[in-house]
């Protein structure tokens, strides 16, 4: 995986929850580790994959490193996805035009 590859830091559902933690305030690692069922070696390598990605920063606090969410990063991706929202948009417009003819 690439340092900044955004998709693959997101296809992961352990760093997915990771940044909905994030989402709501910064988190130390030690908190980060307590709310999963594996071990902290396998977190650590999780939070190094959202930082290389660009979607988390981290703090050192003393001997605390502080996690902090990047959500300019999520809006790099949401200004990609938009495109491709108004496709769809659209494909679900021509089905209901579609679905509306076959009704009357």
């Amino acid at each position: 995986m690439a340092d900044n590859d955004l998709f693959a830091a997101l296809a992961n559902p352990t760093r997915r929850r990771i940044l909905e933690m994030l989402r709501q305030r910064p988190h130390v690692a030690g908190e980060i580790a307590a709310s999963f069922d594996v071990n902290r070696p396998a977190i650590s390598e999780h939070l190094q994959v959202l930082r290389l990605a660009g979607l988390t920063t981290e703090v050192s606090r003393g001997r605390e490193r502080v996690y902090h969410l990047n959500a300019a990063r999520l809006q790099e991706l949401a200004e990609w996805l938009h495109p491709f929202e108004q496709y769809w948009a659209q494909r679900l417009d021509a089905l209901t035009d579609v679905l509306n003819k076959d009704s009357t």
